[in-house]
């Protein structure tokens, strides 16, 4: 969800700190205060394209941030993670962008530089925005078959049938190779299996790379080893006198003059402590020298050894570190042309995961037809009451002429906004009200399936009122248990729905006209419910008639008219 937007200069905001609740919130304000503000800046954070016309009079450049919860949302933080973008602790994600006067855009996502690009696609996974803006989601074809598959429950079917579509894919491309290069093929396979034999009967690790010249280096100069331990070891402790002998008489002789003088006390301790380290070293060198010892036989075994690993890491062109990565591009490679299998067992292969892949696509296909139907039936039944009379929703699924990862058929979402009007694509046949509205009644219906966290909604009460416009606030409402819902909106009845309420509107400073946004306490809610009803002149009455809608609009009603649509339904 989104947790808070900051605004410097955009627009005629000079600078906005906003934190956001869950539930439904409601931004109001007077004609012309610039409501749509904080939706076009939550659209251009989000990759929405640049314009400098944006930035506030007198200002350089507009800095736009917002942070975003994502503990709860695998899809956005594994694509954070793929993008390297994501951050330790992975529970927020703060996203800005900047625009200089130049027109030069600059976004990072937690810190980091991101493109537009990538801003857009973080955008799909955190907000979905409907109305006059660019985020038009339901407009996209790729999203229609997401929605139509999260709503007919076969999300897994599509996932299995992508990826029984990548090994058919692969399989392919492996029987293609061979016919393509057979004789070649034939000579590189027999070519890279020898290697790879070679590289496998080495037996080559890092690690027993490492233990393997150190036992060499140790065994090449056995005899110099010896004798400088031995000489070592006779002048510490078995020549005569010997360093250990000479260092306990000193320590002696010192502890008699530091019973004298108490100063003496530490040059005492510190010849004892060197007699004890002499002594030590004389004891660890007694025990190498039972272990050391020449081995000729040894020796030449790892000559042998070393000489097998230089000559083979010449023979892949490598340094002997880089003989493992060495073995597998050739495994890789020789999986790449058909391995050990024969042309005939690759295009066997390639059948039967032609065959999987059908299967699978086949009965994602009869799931969509029934999704398809059931979610145009129940769309458009909606419509009917949001100001769409004779209005409905069909999906089509049109078969491709080639079968992909998304299966057998694309997607489309056709919509005619009145009767008489033949259906077309959703975003050239609906105006953005008429497109809200679609959204509100197909997210509704989602029941929260469609996993993007946090809906907006500018426009949805374009050209209604009245019951309609109670309808929508209603459905807002009941949307917001399963999202966090921000709308845009100039009518009273929508409003009172709302959890939350910002209050937009334009004050006259020095720097010329600001917008500002506020928070509404309940008394607060009460006065701008009420301005919305009676306009410039705010009367007893209209506050009255502002609390009894407010009253109208609690969790209690809402859950009880929840209830008695639902019922209605069923009968």
């Amino acid at each position: 969800m989104l947790r808070a937007l900051s605004l410097r200069d955009f627009v005629i905001v000079e600078a906005l700190d906003l934190e956001l609740a869950t539930g439904f919130t409601a931004l109001t304000g007077e004609t012309g205060a610039g409501k749509s503000i904080l939706v076009d800046a939550l659209g251009l954070v989000l990759g929405a394209r640049a314009d400098p016309g944006v930035i506030r009079a007198g200002a350089a450049r507009t800095d736009i941030a917002a942070e975003f919860e994502v503990a709860a949302l695998p899809a956005a933080r594994a694509w954070l993670a793929a993008s390297d973008l994501d951050e330790e602790g992975g529970e927020t994600c703060l996203v800005r962008r900047t625009i200089d006067r130049a027109g030069r855009s600059r976004g990072f996502v937690n810190g980091r530089p991101a493109t537009a690009a990538q801003l857009r696609e973080l955008g799909e996974h955190l907000v979905d925005i409907h109305g006059q803006h660019e985020h038009q989601w339901l407009s996209q074809r790729d999203y229609q078959r997401r929605l139509l598959d999260a709503f007919g429950g076969s999300e897994g079917e599509a996932r299995e049938t992508a990826r029984l579509h990548g090994e058919w894919r692969r399989a392919a491309e492996a029987r293609s190779a061979r016919e393509s290069a057979q004789e070649s093929s034939v000579r590189e396979r027999e070519f890279l299996r020898d290697e790879i034999r070679d590289l496998e009967a080495l037996g080559f690790t890092p690690e027993g790379w490492a233990a393997e010249t150190a036992e060499h280096r140790r065994l090449a100069h056995a005899q110099e080893l010896i004798a400088h331990c031995r000489a070592a070891l006779e002048a510490a402790d078995e020549a005569e006198p010997s360093a250990t002998g000479l260092l306990a008489g000193a320590a002696s002789r010192l502890a008699e003059a530091a019973a004298m003088d108490p100063d003496l006390a530490q040059a005492q301790r510190d010849l004892e402590s060197a007699t004890a380290h002499a002594g030590e070293a004389a004891h660890q060198l007694r025990r190498y020298l039972q272990r050391v010892e020449p081995d000729p036989e040894r020796l030449d075994a790892l000559d042998r050894r070393l000489r097998d690993v230089h000559d083979a890491a010449r023979r892949m062109r490598v340094e002997p570190a880089g003989l493992p990565d060495a073995l597998a591009a050739r495994r890789a490679r020789l999986a790449e042309i058909g391995g050990d299998e024969s042309l005939e067992a690759l295009r066997e292969r390639e059948s039967a995961a032609r065959a999987a892949f059908g299967k699978a696509a086949g009965a994602l296909s009869a799931k969509r037809r029934d999704a398809a139907r059931r979610l145009g039936e129940e769309v458009t039944g909606r419509l009917q009451g949001l100001a769409m009379e004779g209005g409905r929703l069909e999906v089509f699924l049109d078969p491709q002429a080639q079968p992909s990862a998304s299966g057998l058929e694309s997607v489309e979402f056709r919509v005619a906004a009145h009767a008489g009007q033949p259906v077309g694509p959703v975003g050239k046949v609906a105006s953005g009200g008429e497109l809200s509205r679609l959204a509100l009644a197909i997210q509704v219906l989602m029941g929260g399936r469609a996993g993007i966290p946090t809906l907006v909604f500018d426009e949805v009460d374009a050209g209604i009122g009245g019951r309609v416009a109670e309808i929508v606030g209603s459905l807002l409402a009941e949307l917001s248990r399963h999202h966090q819902v921000l709308c845009v909106t100039h009518l009273p009845q929508v409003a009172a729905f709302a959890r939350h309420q910002l209050r937009v509107a334009k004050e006259a400073g020095a720097g010329g006209t600001l917008a500002t946004v506020a928070p509404l306490d309940a008394a607060g809610r009460i006065e701008e419910i009420a301005r919305m009803l009676g306009g410039a002149r705010i009367t007893e009455t209209t506050r009255r008639h502002a609390e009894e809608m407010l009253g109208n609009g609690t969790a209690a009603s809402i859950e009880k008219k929840t209830k008695s649509r639902a019922a209605g339904r069923a009968r």
